[in-house]
């Protein structure tokens, strides 16, 4: 057995200024210690069990302990010879004892993950994760070996893909190691037809632990073993014999049953798979969601929600939940996670307020590989009246860091709206990225460094009511004088859904810009709305949008303004039908108070940290609590 660590997922030191990841929590006899010291010829430790010969030693290295295991020689009376020491006591420490001769510590500055089969092959711990990889896809029944047929349709290949997996202390949890089919040999319509796969939104995601903060519902968390090899194929697909298997003739095939990693349509045999599984066991498929799963019982609601292979279930039912759970472990191998911690990369912490709902590991974990660990923090993502263009300063030679940092960001602004904005700016230019474009997005994760711990609160208190704030930046984009929408959407106190985006067309006045962007929220509001009643939360009409143009409250309640509007298109009038028939009300507000500002511009730090305070940013250090 082997212990690993990884540099990137490190986000604190241990007590001593030490870069080694413990082991043990306590001292145990019979326990290696490692040293992160280099080996010198008077430190080198011999690994061999310890000597109990009591004759004199003339080494430098043992004349030290001298006085406390064997005699010297000298012309004094022998002292009386003591009975060898413990394991455990510090005269021996790192002689590991012979059943401890197989463990490897690494320190987390020289582990290396190998790239390909013949750098993995010959290391215990990686040939141990590949034969657990092989007896997972035997018993699953993955594939058949067979002769090669004639005339043999075109093959694909495989590989292996190694990781470390880590929780989210930086530990390390796991060495995996998956096979993966070369799935960019495929043809479509060969051995491949339809490939889409829904997941969660986040906006659900973000909607349920809202639900769960407000009503005290429970949350579980599983995770599918292998869940990709459970889907059936329906496709003839013939494999070549992966590396390192020994089963059959060299000359012989394999013939996929099941679906493999890497082949394009995995991801959607699995979610067939599973939607056959779940509706078997009552549940009904949500239409605002397909990845939602809800079942209404006598003693309440269960609901499960699905991300590829990971679940969260909650709900008022705990016998249902239960059942639930025994359901999905007789149908594919199921890991029971418990309480939820850590879903998807985000960190959630539960306490008498409510939920929080941070990402402190993923930002860490973004800064430490790009070298942003030990920057110099700044208090706002962008500088104020900064306008960005194409071709703003020297084009980048290599522009894959800049779209790797940017999509990371994109990732991030699912639980940091008070980036949503700069982050909107700089992804834009993903094509041709320039100097300026990158010193945008440095200083983004400057921010990031003074912020990690920040994160958006789901308060435990509210009523179940939908509001909604939006506002718009007029002729915003230099290149394209197109306007930018920004809004958000609020339930029960705790901000579910957010949005900042170009607009489509170009406007004519901030009226039609802030029109544009209502009628946005708008069909917003109305999903949610939707998404809500699926777990059972009946929101009141009039749903509540909040603007602070009041030209374009007058436009979406007055349909006679028709001279300012006739160019504008049709779908865009949607609003005007939700004000009429009672599901929205329009409400004026001092652009002061305006939250959804902060995805329409820059502001100053006492500026973009007030409207930060108001969208329940908060740090997770005065939280407190955890699931």
């Amino acid at each position: 057995m082997m212990f690993f660590s990884h540099r990137p997922a490190l986000p604190f030191e241990f007590p001593g200024g030490e870069n080694t990841l413990p082991i043990f929590d306590e001292e145990v006899d019979d326990v290696p210690v490692i040293s992160n010291e280099p080996a010198t010829p008077s430190s080198t430790q011999d690994l061999s069990p310890p000597s109990t010969d009591t004759s004199p030693s003339t080494t430098p290295s043992s004349s030290s302990h001298a006085s406390s295991s064997s005699p010297i020689a000298s012309n004094e009376p022998s002292p009386v010879v003591q009975p060898a020491p413990r394991q455990s006591t510090r005269s021996n420490k790192g002689v590991p004892p012979p059943h401890f001769e197989d463990y490897v510590a690494h320190s987390v500055d020289t582990l290396v993950v190998p790239t390909t089969f013949k750098q993995a092959r010959g290391n215990p711990i990686w040939d141990r994760a590949m034969q657990d990889e092989f007896t997972a896809l035997e018993a699953n029944r993955t594939w058949s070996v067979v002769d090669r047929p004639i005339p043999c349709p075109p093959t694909i290949g495989s590989r292996w893909v190694y990781a470390i997996k880590v929780r989210p202390d930086g530990t390390v949890e796991r060495n995996r190691a998956r096979l993966v089919a070369l799935g960019y040999t495929q043809e479509h319509g060969v051995d491949y037809n339809e490939t889409f796969a829904p997941v969660a939104k986040m906006s659900t995601v973000r909607t349920l632990l809202a639900v769960a903060a407000v009503y005290d519902w429970p949350l579980y968390q599983l995770d599918v073993k292998n869940a990709f090899l459970h889907g059936d194929l329906e496709e003839v697909i013939y494999m070549e014999r992966p590396p390192g298997y020994t089963v059959g003739r060299e000359d012989q095939v394999c013939l996929l049953h099941r679906s493999l990693y890497g082949l394009k349509q995995a991801p959607r045999a699995w979610f067939e798979k599973f939607q056959a599984t779940i509706v078997q066991l009552g549940f009904q498929q949500s239409l605002n969601d397909p990845s939602l799963f809800t079942k209404v019982t006598t003693a309440g609601i269960v609901v499960l929600l699905l991300y590829v292979d990971d679940m969260v279930i909650t709900g008022t039912d705990s016998q249902g939940i239960t059942k639930l759970k025994d359901g999905l472990k007789q149908a594919f191998s199921i890991k029971d996670l418990g309480s939820l911690s850590y879903f998807l990369g985000l960190e959630v912490s539960r306490s008498d307020q409510g939920i929080l709902l941070s990402q402190r590991k993923y930002i860490s974990d973004l800064l430490d590989d790009h070298h942003f660990d030990t920057c110099h923090p700044v208090k706002t993502p962008m500088e104020v009246n900064l306008k960005l263009q194409k071709g703003s300063g020297d084009r980048l030679k290599d522009g894959s860091q800049y779209r790797s940092i940017v999509g990371s960001l994109i990732y991030l602004s699912a639980t940091r709206p008070d980036i949503s904005y700069a982050v909107q700016v700089v992804s834009q230019f993903m094509t041709e990225p320039c100097v300026d474009h990158l010193a945008a997005v440095h200083r983004i994760l400057r921010y990031l460094n003074g912020t990690r711990d920040v994160g958006i609160l789901f308060p435990a208190t509210g009523e179940p009511t939908i509001s909604a704030y939006s506002d718009s930046d007029f002729a915003g984009c230099i290149d394209t004088r197109r306007s930018t929408s920004g809004w958000c959407v609020k339930f029960s106190g705790a901000y579910i859904s957010w949005r900042c985006k170009k607009q489509d067309k170009v406007s004519k006045s901030s009226t039609e810009a802030e029109y544009r962007a209502m009628s946005e929220v708008g069909s917003e509001m109305v999903w949610l709305r939707r998404l809500l009643s699926d777990f059972g939360v009946l929101c009141p009409a009039p749903m509540t949008l909040h603007v602070d143009n009041t030209s374009a409250i007058r436009i979406a309640v007055n349909p006679v303004l028709h001279d300012r509007t006739k160019h504008i298109e049709i779908h865009v009038h949607y609003i005007r039908d939700l004000v009429r028939d009672g599901t929205l009300s329009l409400h004026h507000l001092p652009t002061e108070e305006q939250v959804a500002d902060l995805f329409t511009k820059a502001f100053p730090t006492s500026r973009h940290w007030y409207l930060g305070n108001k969208l329940m940013l908060r740090d997770r250090h005065q939280f407190g609590g955890g699931c």
